[in-house]
């Protein structure tokens, strides 16, 4: 359960660019790269519980690997998916709802940071995240 603990978001890796492409306006993009994103996560076996906190708002999130659920973006635009484990890696896939498009998403530990890698459209971004 390497992942469980509160992570705080530490830098960003092509973040900005990533949001242009799903289509985030100019002000949102600005403000998304400094959310202060605090996340808690909490597994017991195939269960994920997380807590999303940042400047704009705080959400619980569940689910179970493997299992499709329902989930929305700060920005709104809404998702379905589901994360798998592949090794040490937490994978998502998630298909937009307002085009089809698929967003993934990867969480792993690298040394002692959380790295989420996100890939959409071929534009890649990272938000690397410290132990809080």
């Amino acid at each position: 359960m390497a992942y469980n603990g509160t992570w705080k978001i530490d830098r960003n890796e092509n973040y900005e660019k990533f949001m242009e492409e799903m289509g985030v306006n100019i002000m949102k993009r600005k403000l998304g790269a400094h959310d202060n994103l605090k996340i808690t996560i909490q597994q017991d076996g195939n269960k994920f519980t997380i807590k999303e906190s940042s400047n704009f708002r705080t959400i619980d999130i569940e689910f179970t690997l493997g299992v499709n659920f329902e989930y929305s973006l700060a920005d709104g635009t809404e998702l379905t998916g589901s994360w798998n484990m592949e090794g040490n890696k937490l994978v998502g896939t998630f298909t937009r709802k307002d085009n089809g498009k698929e967003l993934r998403a990867c969480r792993e530990i690298v040394g002692d940071e959380l790295v989420q890698t996100y890939l959409y459209e071929g534009v890649e971004a990272k938000r690397i995240f410290k132990r809080g």
